[in-house]
């Protein structure tokens, strides 16, 4: 990519400090721009502070847990110092929260460094626009600044969506982003929210050995996601011990003293020492200007953009949560890069959402990319489909490891991959090699051709691939 540099005069200014923001910002700063940072909350955003870096550095503690769960198969007994079988292991929960905002604090700390080392300037507190072409932040420190603008990013997030019938506490009705300030373990857990977000969460402390019910209004656990992964992971968590109550609607959820009681729709009554409401994401987009600017949004309040980030206001970009595009961290990132390789003139190339891999932080993961299964049974691509349980995998077979798959689609005739699923002990990883067939356009026999090392997790990626040979 050419990083021609941008005129002087060019003037950036980014409101939110998360990835969509700044990302942004370096590439602006690369470019030659002069870059400006409102940031409220703090940089990173919550993917940093209080959702993305805190939840995965928690769920880092459960991977142990559920690998310890396993260690007596592998020939591994702990015993205390009378030598006798020790009754087991336990979590500190104080000190894996205190580890979890030590960690979100040092990112953020990084980034502040390298926008400084980049000549990006930080302002703390709430910017808004005034026209399409000015910012007004009103400063945490007192006061209020004007700044022109040629191009202005939005990169404001989004925050935990609650309910009038279910308000956090703070302390055992807690939203996603209060639960770093437990420092007693709960007795017995209440998750409502069946998705990404409550799907983890149920997992890791489950892992943690904390009693889990999980509330799932749907049919089944992650009902967004590859429908045999999903099933592979809600038969493990209930093997595992999780209640899982599908098809059950929260109603309300109340706190009396020490007990949380969740009253579900059809009457039933779930009680539990704590509640985490994983209810969906809505945007911070309130009160931003946003309607004097010409800035268009959803009926969900998301920020109107299109493949390379622009709204419908002239020089007005938006990137991350706010947009709805799909809430993650890479794509946010993705987002606020393109912005700015778009207004100043460098190499750039439209968002292609069929090329994002995401991945489920649960135990096992679950990574996916390109086409789904969903999309080639409805017949919006043809595809042809292979599966290969991991159980076979000669490493899996070493690790321990029982559950979990690898599939892949590519198309008929030429062979070319163009989506993918793994499930399974650091998904997250095995996903890369299906990622970049995916976005290089390789055949299953180009994926099938490139050595993996024996033994390895990955050699059923190869394999998966070997499956799909067309003569």
């Amino acid at each position: 990519m050419s990083s021609a540099p941008a005129a002087p005069s060019s003037r950036v200014v980014i409101v939110g400090g998360g990835p969509g923001g700044y990302e942004s910002a370096l590439v602006a700063a690369q470019l030659g721009a002069e870059v400006t940072v409102v940031d409220t909350d703090g940089l990173g955003g919550s993917a940093v502070l209080t959702d993305c870096v805190p939840s995965k550095t928690l769920i880092a503690t459960a991977e142990l847990m559920t690998e310890m769960s396993t260690a007596a198969e592998l020939g591994i007994e702990s015993t205390d110092e009378q030598g006798d079988h020790a009754t087991g292991i336990h979590v500190d929960l104080g000190k894996v929260n205190a580890r979890v905002k030590r960690l979100a604090a040092e990112q953020s700390a990084d980034i502040a460094r390298r926008l400084e080392r980049d000549g990006v300037r930080v302002l703390q507190g709430r910017g808004r626009l005034d026209g399409p072409g000015k910012v007004v932040a009103e400063l945490a420190d007192g006061g209020s600044e004007s700044l022109a603008a040629d191009a202005v990013l939005l990169a404001t997030g989004a925050a935990p969506r609650t309910l009038p019938s279910a308000v956090p506490d703070g302390e055992r009705i807690l939203t996603w982003e209060q639960v770093y300030d437990l420092t007693e373990v709960p007795t017995e857990l209440i998750v409502v929210g069946s998705g990404v977000t409550g799907a983890e969460f149920a997992s890791a402390y489950l892992a943690l050995g904390i009693p889990v019910t999980l509330v799932s209004s749907r049919d089944r656990v992650l009902p967004g996601e590859d429908a045999d992964a999903a099933q592979v992971l809600e038969d493990v968590l209930k093997r595992r011990g999780m209640n899982v109550l599908s098809r059950s609607r929260m109603q309300s959820v109340a706190r009396d003293g020490d007990v949380v009681t969740v009253t579900l729709s059809d009457g039933r009554e779930v009680q539990g020492s704590h509640c985490i409401l994983a209810l969906g994401s809505v945007p911070n987009t309130a009160d931003l200007g946003l309607e004097e600017a010409g800035v268009q949004t959803d009926d969900g309040g998301f920020v109107r953009v299109d493949r390379v980030s622009r709204t419908s206001a002239r020089g007005v970009y938006a990137a991350g949560d706010c947009t709805g595009v799909l809430m993650l961290a890479s794509v946010a990132a993705m987002q606020g890069r393109i912005a700015m390789w778009h207004f100043l003139g460098d190499a750039v190339a439209p968002l292609d959402l069929k090329k994002v891999s995401s991945n489920v932080f649960t135990a096992p993961e679950i990574a996916t990319v390109g086409w789904s299964q969903r999309t080639i049974d409805a017949g919006e691509i043809q595809a042809e489909t292979v599966m290969l349980p991991l159980r076979g995998n000669p490493r899996a077979k070493m690790q321990g490891v029982h559950d979990g798959f690898v599939k892949l689609f590519c198309r008929p005739g030429t062979g070319i991959v163009v989506g993918g699923v793994v499930v399974g002990p650091r998904a997250s990883e095995l996903i890369h090699p299906v990622s970049l067939a995916v976005a290089e356009s390789l055949t299953a026999d180009q994926l099938a051709q490139a050595f993996t090392v024996y033994p390895s997790m990955s050699g059923s990626v190869a394999e998966a691939a070997r499956r799909l040979h067309h003569f």
